[in-house]
């Protein structure tokens, strides 16, 4: 799933090199550097790959502090 993961984020910033650049530590936010717009988009992307629907009334930005901890929140909905 982390793979899979920063390969989106890389997609979506058109930067190639990300995906082999981001670790399960890094920000999704800060590290990655995922703008607002971005974000949606990632959200509707993994909402799409991993078959999950996401309830915004219990998102909370922690979930993207490392990429580890946003595979995380994804698997509790799966």
């Amino acid at each position: 799933m982390e793979r899979k993961i920063t390969e989106i984020i890389a997609e979506l910033k058109e930067d190639p090199s990300l995906a082999n650049e981001l670790t399960a530590a890094s920000s999704i936010t800060e590290d990655a550097g995922l703008d607002s717009l971005q974000l949606v988009n990632f959200i509707l992307r993994i909402e799409d790959e991993f078959g999950v629907e996401f309830d915004f009334d219990e998102f909370d930005l922690e979930h993207l502090r490392s990429i580890e901890a946003f595979c995380a929140f994804v698997a509790e909905r799966e």
